[in-house]
């Protein structure tokens, strides 16, 4: 019943350790059977076990921490160029991440879909922002470059956003935001406002997905204007509501 603790099935829970103020620690090693070589298939001899201390997600309201007593296996073959190598169970841990599997996928959420900060979420985890902001881009990054992501818009639209002011003069850096319009889905932010990072990222997309944007919304600006003539000639320009409001109040004469 104490595997229910961490959610695997395949582990067997050894300890728990309640050391207040800290956080709460849940030793655990794997019931992997005795691998055989990788490099020869032959018999293996267990060389050490080298503890790993992972962040998990809190239990009782209390940050915690994942203690794995990892195993590291030997060949015992003096031939064999595979020499000795650390089990690997992605379930628990994604190598090179201070974070388990399913705190990283959880803080991954969190920053993605909920909005949270990375220091927000670090807190609640009671550990550094390093920590969860590596979790997040290893996560992310797979969720970001999958192809079905995107999808396939019907209306695609491009706006300016100011980013951000850099430096101690606080010089404006720019961004291009390529949104799906119907779905009102951000699909990617793209540097600077000029049309070459936009006119860049269509050219990554495939003739066929291209083909399927019939309309095409921006923000009067001269750059997106020949973004849509140059690599969506057949979509339907058209200006959002918001500028051609802001347009219309500029021209209003009042007596």
């Amino acid at each position: 019943m104490c595997e229910l603790l961490v959610g695997l099935p395949d582990v067997n829970v050894t300890a728990v350790e309640d050391q207040r103020p800290g956080p709460l620690r849940v030793h655990i090693e794997t019931r992997a059977a005795r691998p055989g070589c990788p490099g020869c298939e032959g018999p293996v001899t267990a060389k050490d076990r080298p503890v790993v201390v992972l962040v998990d997600l809190p239990a009782f309201g209390r940050p915690t921490r994942l203690v794995w007593r990892k195993r590291r296996w030997s060949c015992a073959q003096s031939s064999c160029a595979r020499r000795s190598w650390t089990e690997e169970a992605p379930g628990i841990g994604a190598p090179r991440l201070a974070l388990t599997d399913r705190a990283g996928r959880w803080v991954t959420e969190q920053v993605g879909r909920c909005g949270r900060t990375v220091n927000e979420v670090a807190t609640e985890l009671g550990c550094d922002w390093h920590t969860v902001n590596d979790a997040v881009i290893a996560y992310g990054t797979a969720l970001v470059d999958d192809p079905d992501r995107i999808g396939q818009p019907v209306a695609l639209g491009l706006d300016e956003t100011l980013f951000a002011r850099v430096g101690p003069r606080r010089i404006q850096s720019w961004s291009t935001s390529i949104v799906d319009v119907g779905a009102g889905v951000l699909l990617d932010v793209v540097p600077g406002r000029s049309a070459a990072e936009p006119c860049a990222w269509l050219a990554g997309r495939s003739e066929a997905w291209r083909a399927g944007i019939a309309w095409a919304t921006l923000d009067l600006s001269g750059p997106y204007r020949s973004v849509f003539d140059t690599m969506l000639p057949d979509a339907t320009q058209v200006a959002d509501p918001f500028h051609v409001v802001k347009l219309a109040n500029t021209k209003l004469v009042f007596l």
